[in-house]
C-alpha cells in the first residue's frame, strides 16, 4: 500500500506538519466549497444562455429566463436576448444589449407563448388569416423591446422553447398568454403536440377567459360564427390544400 505522505520520523516535540494543522484543513475546505459554489451559481443563473438548443434540459418545468424581447415574429412567438441577473448585473446600464440584426444572429432565444394559438400571419405565399395583424400589432407594442421573465416548459419541433412569459405593465406582472385571450388575439391551444399550459389551473383559467371573450365578442370574436376558423383548424386546411396539389 503506498501512503500519501512518507513516514514521519518527527520527534514527538516536534509540532506537526502544516498540512495537517485544523487551520490548513479548514482553508482547503473553505477554498473548494467556494469554488464549487461560485462554479453551481454560475452555471445556473449567472452564464447567458443564446439559444433554445443550448437550454439544459434541468431547467424545462424548474427555471425562468430574464430577457429582453428584440423582435416579434407572429403573434404567438418573438425572439429574446437572454439578460441572466438582469439589472443586478448590469443588463441596461453597463452591460448592453446588441440591436443590429448581424450582432444578434445565433444569440436570441425562439420564444413560443404557451397555452395559446394566435391567427396565422401570411407565410411561404400562404394568405393571412383573419386578425392575424391585430394580434401581431398587439403582441408588438405589449412586449416589444421590454424586459420578461420567460418560465420554460418544453422545446418544440421548431427549435423554439414553449413558455409562460410574463411582462411589468404598470405596477403589475401581467401573463402575455392570458392577457392576449382576454383582448381575443388568440384563442386556447388545442393542438395534440407540445400542449403546454403551466399547470391544471391555468389551463381552467385560460380557458374561462377566452369563454369571456368570447361572450363580449372581444377581438377575433367579432367575426360571424360562421366565418370563425381557428389557428388549427387553419393550419390544417393549408396542409391539406398542399397534398391535394401534390
Amino acid at each position: 500500500m503506498i501512503w500519501p505522505f512518507p513516514p514521519s520520523n518527527r520527534h514527538p516535540s516536534q509540532p506537526p506538519p502544516f498540512y495537517t494543522t485544523p487551520e490548513f484543513l479548514i482553508t482547503c475546505l473553505s477554498v473548494s466549497t467556494i469554488a464549487l459554489s461560485s462554479a453551481h451559481i454560475y452555471r445556473n443563473y449567472i452564464r447567458r444562455i443564446p439559444t433554445a438548443a443550448h437550454i439544459p434540459h434541468k431547467f424545462l418545468r424548474t427555471r425562468g429566463l430574464l430577457g429582453k424581447v428584440t423582435s416579434v415574429g407572429d403573434g404567438d412567438n418573438f425572439r429574446i436576448f437572454h439578460t441572466p441577473g438582469g439589472r443586478l448585473m448590469g443588463w441596461g446600464w453597463c452591460r448592453k444589449v446588441p440591436t443590429l440584426r448581424g450582432k444578434l444572429r445565433g444569440e436570441t432565444i425562439h420564444i413560443r407563448l404557451a397555452g395559446i394559438d394566435a391567427p396565422e400571419c401570411g407565410h411561404f405565399g400562404n394568405a393571412a388569416q383573419p386578425y392575424s395583424s391585430e394580434a401581431l400589432a398587439w403582441l408588438k407594442s405589449y412586449v416589444g423591446d421590454r424586459r420578461v421573465r420567460c418560465y420554460v416548459h418544453s422545446k418544440d419541433q421548431y427549435d423554439r422553447v414553449v413558455a409562460t412569459v410574463y411582462v411589468w405593465r404598470g405596477l403589475s406582472r401581467r401573463d402575455v398568454s392570458l392577457e392576449m385571450l382576454r383582448a381575443g388575439m388568440a384563442v386556447v391551444y388545442e393542438g395534440k403536440t407540445n400542449v403546454e399550459f403551466g399547470g391544471k389551473k391555468k389551463e381552467e383559467v385560460y380557458r374561462e377567459t377566452e369563454r369571456k371573450a368570447m361572450a363580449t365578442k372581444m377581438g377575433l370574436w367579432k367575426q360571424p360564427k360562421r366565418l370563425r376558423v381557428s389557428p388549427g383548424q387553419y393550419k390544417a386546411a393549408l396542409k391539406e390544400a398542399a397534398r391535394a396539389a401534390s
